[in-house]
């Protein structure tokens, strides 16, 4: 199976995000996909210089950075999905309001031009506040699919969202058969 992993900034899910990676690069030609700010931003979680050549060692596959090469890359009609992986609340309201202005924005309408799914691994701080009308356009959008979401420290962090990273391959599977993995809400 063809896919593209694109990785948002949402620096502190990146290992998670990664582990997903490591497994379905074993069993799937994967072009990775980086944000313009996952591409060049150095962080407490490691540079991006080493996220970089992480990537590209566990896909063997050069990172697609740009809109131009999103769309070059995507456009073809070849990838059987899109995985977003972090997907941040930025990047979400991006995508629900149709908005195409970065690489990883353009993978997905690409993607979704093609009639053909994306998968969005969600990771936002403001999930139950500003970003929730967010997902819920999203949701109602034909070939997008979302991995299981919910707080992830609902004391300290009343309004953040993160995915189950451990359900990435599994929601990919049922979108691949046209279906939302459930339950949704964890």
């Amino acid at each position: 199976m063809k896919l593209a992993y694109a990785l948002c900034g949402s620096f502190c899910t990146h290992k998670k995000a990664l582990d997903v990676l490591e497994v379905l690069s074993k069993h799937h030609d994967i072009t990775p996909v980086f944000s313009e700010i996952t591409a060049v931003t150095d962080t407490r979680f490691g540079t991006a210089s080493e996220l970089q050549e992480k990537v590209e060692y566990i896909c063997k596959n050069k990172i697609v950075s740009t809109i131009k090469g999103a769309e070059e890359v995507i456009t073809g009609g070849e990838f059987d999905a899109v995985i977003v992986s972090p997907c941040t609340g930025n990047t979400l309201a991006k995508i629900a309001g149709g908005i195409t202005d970065s690489t990883v924005t353009m993978c997905v309408k690409a993607q979704l031009r093609n009639r053909r799914p994306v998968i969005i691994a969600l990771a936002t701080n403001d999930g139950l506040s500003a970003n929730l009308f967010n997902i819920a356009m999203t949701l109602e959008k034909k070939n997008i699919f979302f991995t299981p979401f919910g707080q992830d420290n609902a004391f300290d962090k009343p309004s953040s969202l993160v995915c189950d990273f451990n359900l990435v391959q599994d929601t990919l599977e049922f979108a691949l058969e046209g279906t939302q993995l459930q339950p949704l809400l964890l």
